[in-house]
């Protein structure tokens, strides 16, 4: 369904051009060497890059960023050829070359085009049109049973015939283009309500006989209690029953239809649903290991908009798709740059997520401490680094913190010019800060406050009250001493419950390999011993 680019297309190699294109000398080291733009583009949908593109606009502004607002100009009508937005490349084609330059013919005539092939869709969808936005008898069609296109085909007095329906689909695609993206997602969703197998509303349940029920309907609700999950469909795959590749794109389609219109909730539930589909297809052997790898790995990069945009648990989840064994594979396979986004993640979550793991700060430290840890596994297996990166490296494996304050530092320049993590800038520096302390709390009993005030770049008086902040907040087990103007560390202890916990979180696997392992060697044992008795009896 999206505008998917070509493996070396455009998308990924605009920014690659810009580079190139601009003056050496001119070029910023941090800019240029930190820039993701190149890296993310090609795995993303055409119409996703114009965000990005703006936000370089402003960057240029700012003088942040080492483009040109022309090359950026060029860039973005270079990728409004493939779609439909033709006001659009033409109002960039007038930026480009003035006010008063006369439009190309072929812009002209691709226009004309649109609009007459706009015309020849909506005369084909318009029966399914209407009966979708017909509320009433729509309804009465799904509490049926016959919202389908089996169905629809044999009640031919309304016309709607599997061609009208993939007509329809086809007209999503063609507003998709054209950047109409509401009215493309209202379409995809009557679409897909086709395919999906929904439970019983109460509504459907409570109807009277009277109503205009069909037969089919009242013996399922007489029958409600001996109805199976087998006639519900997937509730994380928006209730579809079945995926196939065809389905697939279409949910790719509402995945960034509800990005492109900025509407994160149903965003978070497409993500979902796009998710379950790649890993249903993969399991029943319909795509090939590498079709999957290259799905999850588009995936990874379009939830970025999704995660980043999602202020209640984006981040805590960013983290567990991330690091699930398949979706890993895909980062440290074709994706390692996305380890910026991962590492940023984890600094930012990791004392949310820990808070919930236990109510007092030693076991929120232990569940830190483990986020860190596997952080850390991840970053050995990958072939990427920037400051962020670079910045944990030194705190969590070298424990150098003035090279950590350095990295620090040039953090906060990539945060600023990165498009995803631009309006985490404040929060992250205030929690790489936390992040420095409490490493250097974890090596030293009792801190100078003036030398602590050094590390993190405050005064003395500053430094006190800010301790006096995490302790308050029950973020730091520690107390000040006023007379020796230090601050003196809490013990980290480890309740027994903790320690069972930490010992046995990975007992369930490590059994099931066990146990996979001795069928395996007990299999083997009865192989070996069937041959020998076949040889015996050969030789008798």
């Amino acid at each position: 369904f999206f505008t998917r680019p070509p493996p070396h297309s455009c998308a990924g190699s605009l920014f690659l051009v810009l580079t190139m294109a601009e003056d050496e000398s001119k070029v910023s080291t941090d800019a240029a060497s930190w820039d993701l733009t190149p890296r993310v583009s090609p795995y993303l949908d055409l119409h996703m890059m114009f965000p990005l593109l703006e936000y370089v606009d402003s960057l240029i502004s700012s003088e942040l960023i080492p483009y040109s607002h022309q090359d950026v100009a060029a860039a973005r009508l270079k990728l409004l050829r493939p779609t439909h937005m033709v006001d659009y490349a033409m109002d960039i084609y007038r930026e480009l070359h003035g006010a008063e330059a006369e439009i190309p013919a072929e812009m002209e005539e691709q226009k004309a085009k649109v609009f007459e092939t706009l015309e020849e869709l909506r005369t084909g969808r318009d029966t399914f049109d209407e009966l979708a936005n017909n509320e009433a008898e729509r309804s009465k069609l799904i509490a049926s049973g016959k919202w389908n296109i089996e169905s629809l085909e044999k009640m031919t007095e309304l016309g709607v015939t599997a061609a009208v329906v993939e007509q329809y689909r086809q007209n999503a695609k063609f507003k998709f283009d054209c950047g109409d993206y509401q009215a493309a997602l209202d379409m995809l969703e009557d679409y897909l309500s086709l395919f999906t197998s929904p439970p019983a509303t109460s509504a459907e349940e409570d109807e009277d006989d009277g109503m205009g029920l069909s037969e089919n309907t009242r013996d399922r609700r007489d029958n409600k209690d001996d109805q199976t999950d087998e006639n519900v469909g997937n509730p994380a795959m928006f209730y579809l029953k079945t995926v196939d590749s065809d389905l697939l794109q279409v949910l790719w389609g509402l995945l960034s239809c509800h990005i492109l219109v900025e509407n994160w909730e149903g965003a978070s539930a497409a993500l979902t649903a796009v998710k379950t589909a790649i890993e249903t297809l993969a399991e029943k052997g319909d795509t090939t290991a590498l079709e999957a790898l290259e799905q999850r790995t588009w995936l990874l990069h379009w939830s970025l908009f999704v995660f980043w945009n999602d202020s209640s648990k984006g981040l805590e989840n960013m983290v567990e798709l991330f690091t699930t064994e398949r979706y890993l594979q895909a980062i440290t396979t074709n994706a390692p740059h996305l380890l910026r986004y991962l590492t940023a993640s984890v600094l930012l979550c990791k004392r949310r997520l820990s808070k919930k793991a236990g109510g007092n700060a030693g076991s929120s430290s232990i569940e830190a401490r483990r986020l860190m840890k596997d952080l850390v596994k991840v970053m050995q297996h990958c072939d990427y680094t920037d400051p962020i990166v670079e910045f944990v490296d030194c705190l969590c494996v070298k424990f150098d913190f003035d090279s950590a304050q350095t990295k620090l530092a040039e953090c906060e320049h990539v945060l600023a010019t990165d498009f995803f993590l631009c309006k985490q800038t404040a929060l992250f520096m205030e929690e790489a800060r936390v992040f420095v302390f409490e490493n250097y709390c974890r090596i030293h009993h009792k801190i100078d406050l003036s030398a602590l005030g050094e590390k993190l770049a405050m005064d003395q008086d500053q430094a006190e009250r800010w301790i006096v902040d995490l302790i308050r907040n029950a973020l730091l087990d520690a107390k000040i001493d006023s007379e020796e103007r230090c601050v003196v560390m809490g013990a980290d202890s480890q309740s027994v419950y903790e320690q069972v916990m930490e010992r046995t979180r990975d007992l369930n696997v490590r059994s099931g390999t066990l146990a996979i392992n001795l069928a395996n060697m007990l299999n083997e044992t009865k192989k070996e011993k069937a041959r020998k008795a076949r040889a015996a009896r050969e030789e008798e």
